[in-house]
């Protein structure tokens, strides 16, 4: 598999750019959260807030480290190599889902509807939030929620091979979509309308494309190897003294 560096950086990239998307899912959830705190109370709100988004992060982490083990089963099978084929074309559909060009992985979230009929009821008693464990609670359990993007993201880090990177791809994809949900302050509100231009999400969506092109296995991959080989070659060696 590709060095984990560039695949951290898609997982960020899709945390990021796929904030307006979370926001949408979770916005409401997020006002609820804070609603019953009076706006003097900046720091409390805060508190609860960055505890309701840990929770949820871990909450992706740990399903990345879950379904990883069945990625690390199947990687050491005859099916391996597809693995990789699978971790390249989710990236490429991630991408253009990004860059606005094509919305079919929302179609993925029925997968898990039927986990969230027996996780919602949970979550539904920890309202109102009043102290940071709950809203830390409140968080794992809502990161479970049926989402398109982050089912995609997850299947695309279990295709890793690797339950530890699949965990932390997730943990990467979660830590991109943190900024956008902590929509409290100026700056919070300066960064959603950047990440909402179009431009920034098709610069972000043709990255993403191209992490997956080069995930995928073909010539363009001897060719990278063979230039690192002989670049590697091409250096001088010195006898240690």
């Amino acid at each position: 598999m590709p060095e984990l560096a560039p695949l951290l950086a898609s997982a960020l990239i899709l945390g990021l750019l796929g904030g307006g998307h979370c926001l949408g899912m979770c916005g409401g959830l997020m006002g609820a959260l804070t609603m019953a705190i009076p706006p003097e109370q900046r720091g409390r709100r805060l508190r609860l807030l960055l505890a309701y988004n840990l929770g949820r992060i871990l909450s992706y982490a740990c399903a990345g480290l879950l379904l990883g083990l069945a990625g690390w089963a199947v990687a050491r099978t005859p099916f391996a190599s597809a693995l990789r084929v699978i971790a390249g074309l989710l990236l490429i559909a991630m991408g253009l889902y990004l860059a606005g060009w094509w919305s079919g992985l929302t179609r993925i979230e029925a997968l898990g509807r039927g986990l969230w009929k027996h996780i919602q009821p949970f979550a539904s008693r920890l309202l109102p939030v009043a102290t940071v464990p709950r809203a830390l609670l409140l968080g794992a359990l809502w990161g479970w929620l049926p989402c398109g993007l982050v089912y995609s993201t997850l299947l695309w880090a279990t295709s890793q091979g690797s339950a530890v990177d699949s965990a932390l791809l997730m943990l990467a994809f979660g830590l991109g979509t943190w900024p956008v949900l902590l929509v409290t302050g100026l700056a919070a509100e300066r960064v959603t309308a950047l990440l909402r231009k179009r431009s920034v999400r098709m610069a972000g969506g043709i990255l993403v494309i191209l992490f997956g092109l080069w995930t995928l296995p073909g010539p363009h991959q001897a060719w990278v190897m063979g230039h690192d080989m002989h670049a590697s070659a091409a250096q001088p060696h010195h006898k240690a003294v």
